[in-house]
Order: C-alpha cells, then sequence, then structure tokens
C-alpha cells in the first residue's frame, strides 16, 4: 500500500466540492442554453486524464459540473485572464497550482499519487486561455500521460467566452459540451529530441481528439482548412514560451 501525503490525498474537500458543483451546474443551467452530448462515455471510475479546449477563464467550472466524480485539476499560477471574483473559485476548490517554469517535479507527483489512488485529474493542453481556437498542447499533458498510463478522456467545450457578452445584451448564450470516446494509453522510448518527438505527436493526437469534439470553425491549426490554420498560427505562440512547466 502507497503511503500518500496528506497533501496529495484523493479527492481534497469534498463537501465544498459537491456544493460548488451544485452551483457549477445549476448557474450553467439558469445562464445559458446548457448541453450535455455523450455522457454516456465517461467511465464509472479512474484513474482518468481529463483533457479539454481552453478558450475561457471559466472553463474547468463547464468540466467541474459535467463530471459526476470528483476531480483534481491542475492550474497555473498566473491567470490574468481570470475577473477578481472568480479567482477564489481554485482556492476553494483546492486546485494543483503549476508555477510556469518552476513545477515539473510537484506537478508530476501529484499527477502520480492521484492516479494511485484510481483519481481522475483535469488538465487543459494547450496551457491557457488566450485565444478562441486550437492551438498545440504543451508538453506537460502528455509527459503526465506517459507517465502514468492512464486512459484519456476528451472533451469540447463550445460557447462559453459567449456567457457574459451575451448577458450583457439579455441573452443567454448556447453552450455545449460534448464527451468523447476514452483513448490511450501511451507510452514513450528514447531520450532527448527522439523522446520530445513522440511526446509532441501524442500532444497532437490528444489534440486531435478535442477538434473532433468542437465546431470546425474553431479547430484551429488542427483545421482542414488553409485559411483557418493560418489565421490560428498567428495566435499559436504560447505567451510564455521562455519557460517549461514540465
Amino acid at each position: 500500500m502507497v503511503d500518500i501525503p496528506a497533501e496529495f490525498r484523493y479527492p481534497h474537500r469534498p463537501t465544498a466540492r459537491r456544493i460548488l458543483r451544485w452551483m457549477a451546474r445549476t448557474t450553467l443551467k439558469t445562464l445559458t442554453h446548457f448541453e450535455i452530448i455523450g455522457e454516456e462515455n465517461i467511465p464509472p471510475n479512474g484513474p482518468l486524464l481529463v483533457v479539454g479546449n481552453h478558450f475561457d477563464f471559466a472553463d474547468p467550472v463547464a468540466v467541474l459540473a459535467v463530471l459526476p466524480q470528483p476531480l483534481e485539476f491542475f492550474a497555473g499560477t498566473q491567470r490574468p485572464a481570470a475577473p477578481l471574483m472568480a479567482k477564489w473559485i481554485p482556492e476553494l476548490w483546492k486546485v494543483y497550482l503549476v508555477g510556469r517554469g518552476t513545477g515539473s517535479r510537484y506537478a508530476l507527483k501529484a499527477a502520480e499519487y492521484v492516479m494511485q489512488q484510481n483519481g481522475i485529474l483535469g488538465i487543459f493542453p494547450e496551457g491557457g486561455a488566450w485565444a478562441q481556437v486550437l492551438r498545440p498542447a504543451r508538453p506537460g499533458t502528455a509527459y503526465v500521460a506517459t507517465r502514468t498510463g492512464v486512459p484519456i478522456l476528451p472533451i469540447g467545450l463550445d460557447g462559453m467566452p459567449d456567457i457574459f457578452p451575451s448577458l450583457r445584451q439579455g441573452k443567454r448564450a448556447r453552450v455545449t459540451i460534448r464527451i468523447g470516446r476514452p483513448f490511450g494509453p501511451f507510452s514513450v522510448n528514447g531520450h532527448g529530441r527522439d523522446k520530445r518527438e513522440q511526446l509532441d505527436e501524442i500532444g497532437h493526437e490528444i489534440m486531435r481528439h478535442i477538434a473532433a469534439l468542437i465546431p470546425p470553425e474553431k479547430h484551429g491549426i488542427y483545421s482542414s482548412d488553409p485559411a483557418i490554420r493560418a489565421a490560428a498560427e498567428a495566435v499559436a505562440a504560447f505567451p510564455w514560451e521562455s519557460t517549461s512547466e514540465f
């Protein structure tokens, strides 16, 4: 039996999380035309890695509203897109904060401990919500996936950035959450550049699964339309390229 440090015991704060999940789902159903497609694809238990596109600061709220099981999250220590009123939710939920350029060992340790307890971990592979089209996955998600060797559940989030603009116009945005079938697990071999290339390809595969769950005009660099790909390249650069999360 693995001795799990208290910091990594799964799940954290079950009572507070049940309340937050109820609030998230109720709020989305009240303020939007909220639809979930593919709930039957959610495995009954873990271990499981959940991935989704990241177009809006509120995307984690949609994910936790959809999944019935306890869910751990990785989140960056910097969340510039989130309004001040929303920044208390990660603290109350108790996410695993990943400081860009400093969090590799902590993040990997957290992921491994969660999976050892048959837990579920959510990651947004793009590493931030600075655009509303798909961008390349950062290597961290593929690294966690290959180190833990668990299945991956893809989720496509559509309409989240429209919520507040629509409310200001007295309208309810249409928010659709599509859940795909689990895929993987993945593994890598080799070292150095060869290993990094394998991780990059796994990252692309993860993003292609997500792309299949959102409208074609949002596929970004994974689009079959050259014009959409070209436009996405203009916003694809990672804002913190000089640092590495994993």
